[in-house]
């Protein structure tokens, strides 16, 4: 079974940056979309951005010009490098995989990652 294991996380003042990373347990191929979503307390669970296997990317409006989500298909890793940061990015943050294989699409999510941004 394959696992999407996070790491970066932490506790940050607005305006600094963090880094997140997500790693595929095992090899895996077909990996279309990456994606990272983020679950603020008391909100719904938000798509902040997406990355295609051909490199195209999409974001939300509100983290457009201050987050970059890039991957490394030789190491199944997914990044999402946050910068100038506010206190309204602070949210658990989760890495999706989405894969086609055999006409099937087949889905992997991260364990969740805390991400805090104080004022």
């Amino acid at each position: 079974q394959v696992q999407l294991v996070q790491s970066g996380g932490g506790v940050v003042q607005a305006g600094n940056s963090l880094k997140l990373s997500c790693a595929a347990s095992e090899t895996i191929f077909n990996v279309w979309l990456m994606a990272w979503y983020r679950h603020p307390p008391g909100k719904q669970r938000e798509l902040v951005a997406t990355i295609e296997n051909g490199g195209t990317t999409n974001y939300t409006d509100s983290v457009k010009g201050r987050f970059t989500i890039s991957r490394d298909n030789t190491k199944n890793t997914a990044y999402l490098q946050m910068n100038s940061l506010k206190p309204e990015d602070t949210s658990v943050y989760y890495c999706n995989f989405v894969i086609a294989v055999g006409g099937k699409v087949l889905d992997y999510w991260g364990q969740g990652t805390q991400v805090t941004v104080s004022s």
